[in-house]
């Protein structure tokens, strides 16, 4: 059974970092495509940022393109975004996602990923 936790949300200022982490079970990273959504208020869930299976190739939305960086550690089977020079826009609860089978066509579509955590909040205040 797969199971994505998420941690290390909090309520931050403007310009300020956080790291979010993903603990992985039920799958093993390296064979698998993850990526980070996000989802404010009001709004539809959106595509952050997403690293291929190989690990060599790695997507992000514009809007946190220089800001964010996604990595994982193989070993630890855990997934993490490292946000910086965060911004109010930025606020929404987090997820990290997973795909049902190792291959997917497109790392940005939210319907590619099948299992999914149950989110971390990010507050960045002004």
């Amino acid at each position: 059974q797969v199971h994505l936790v998420e941690s290390g949300g909090g309520l931050a200022q403007t310009g300020d970092s956080l790291r979010l982490s993903c603990a992985v079970s039920g799958l093993t990273l390296s064979r698998y495509t993850m990526g980070w959504f996000r989802q404010a208020p009001g709004k539809d869930r959106e595509f952050v940022a997403a690293v291929h299976r190989d690990g060599d190739f790695i997507v992000y939305a514009d809007s946190v393109k220089h800001r964010f960086t996604i990595s994982r550690d193989i070993a630890k089977n855990t997934l993490y975004l490292q946000m910086s020079d965060l911004k109010p826009e930025d606020t929404a609860v987090y997820y990290c996602a997973a795909p049902g089978s190792e291959t997917v066509t497109s790392m940005r579509a939210p319907h590619e990923y099948h299992y999914w955590g149950l989110g971390t909040q990010v507050t960045v205040s002004s």
